[in-house]
């Protein structure tokens, strides 16, 4: 069985001022603060929450 892929996520801009529905995506990828880096699967929901933010993200596959 293949394994799955991961991408490693990381926060490199703040959160502070931006839209809700922004903020929203980040915790959903489970980021919590700046230049920590998360690992996350890669699915198409994971996907469509790192590209409505990505202006904010450094993705990086893990």
């Amino acid at each position: 069985m293949a394994k799955a892929k991961e991408l490693k996520v990381t926060l490199v801009r703040s959160l502070n001022g931006r839209l809700k529905q922004h903020i929203a995506c980040v915790r959903g990828l489970g980021v919590r603060r700046i230049h920590n880096p998360v690992v996350v699967m890669d699915t198409p929901e994971n996907r469509g929450m790192i590209n409505k933010v990505s202006y904010m993200l450094k993705v990086e596959e893990a």
